[in-house]
């Protein structure tokens, strides 16, 4: 009987525990969005070729604002969208090819589904070669 309330206290515990960090991560870890139209700079590079794109959207993630422009292609993960082509030039799996997102030259640590876009950002897509 003893052995059975120490687990029931730990099992609350434990439940008590997850919504407490849930609530602390949705009210200060989730990257903010803006909503309503907003203005953004893409940057595409790739061996022998350069292009800039200013995309007018209401999207609040990037990946979205790509998908809008027909930008961008790619497969569906349990990490979001894995971009696979980015103004028709396909990745090649044989090299090691992926594209890098990147903001203001720095890494972005998220998929383009959950990266959010604020008015005047500006993204850089690269293809990148080796894992």
């Amino acid at each position: 009987m003893k052995e059975k309330k120490k687990v029931i206290i730990a099992v609350v515990a434990l439940v008590a525990a997850v919504a407490v960090f849930a609530g602390i991560y949705f009210a200060f870890g989730r990257p903010d969005t803006s909503e309503g139209s907003k203005t953004v700079t893409v940057e595409v590079s790739a061996p022998d070729y350069s292009k800039t794109h200013e995309i007018k959207t209401d999207a609040e993630f990037l990946g979205d604002a790509l998908k809008e422009e027909g930008m961008i292609e790619g497969e569906d993960s349990q990490y979001g969208l894995f971009i696979t082509t980015v103004d028709s030039i396909k990745a090649d799996d044989s090299k090691q090819q992926w594209w890098c997102i990147t903001k203001g030259g720095a890494d972005v640590m998220t998929g383009a589904d959950s990266t959010p876009i604020a008015d005047g950002d500006t993204f850089e897509l690269t293809l990148k070669e080796g894992y």
